[in-house]
Formats: C-alpha cells, sequence, structure tokens
C-alpha cells in the first residue's frame, strides 16, 4: 500500500522574517479596523448629512477603502 505524505513547514516565503510576517498581518488588521470603523460612522450619518459632504450611501465602502489606501 502506498502513502503520499505532504510536508509543509512554516518557514517564511521568499526569505522574509516571522517578524516581517507578523508586522504586516498587524498592518492588515489596522487598516480593516480602520477601513471598518470609517464605514460605521458615515452609516450612521443621515443622508442630509451625506449630502451635505458631497457623498450618498453607495459611495461609502469606496470612501473607506480609499481612507484605508492612502497611507
Amino acid at each position: 500500500m502506498a502513502y503520499a505524505t505532504n510536508h509543509t513547514t512554516l518557514a517564511p516565503a521568499s526569505g522574509r522574517s516571522l517578524s516581517t510576517l507578523f508586522a504586516d498581518l498587524v498592518a492588515r488588521y489596522e487598516r480593516h479596523r480602520k477601513f471598518r470603523q470609517t464605514v460605521l460612522e458615515l452609516q450612521s450619518l443621515s443622508d442630509r448629512e451625506l449630502a451635505d459632504l458631497g457623498m450618498n450611501r453607495s459611495m461609502i465602502r469606496r470612501i473607506a477603502l480609499e481612507a484605508v489606501s492612502e497611507h
């Protein structure tokens, strides 16, 4: 009977250190947190308040994405 094994390692790809991978993960989490906070704050505004800012509800996710990608 033949068995196939797949040995995967946790070694970082392309020479990146574990601390670099962790830092990237933390940065991604912070961007997601900022995105979520921006969406929630904009969704809490009334349609009139959004219009005063020159936006509508369909623009909220795009604006939140722009806010986190400006770094």
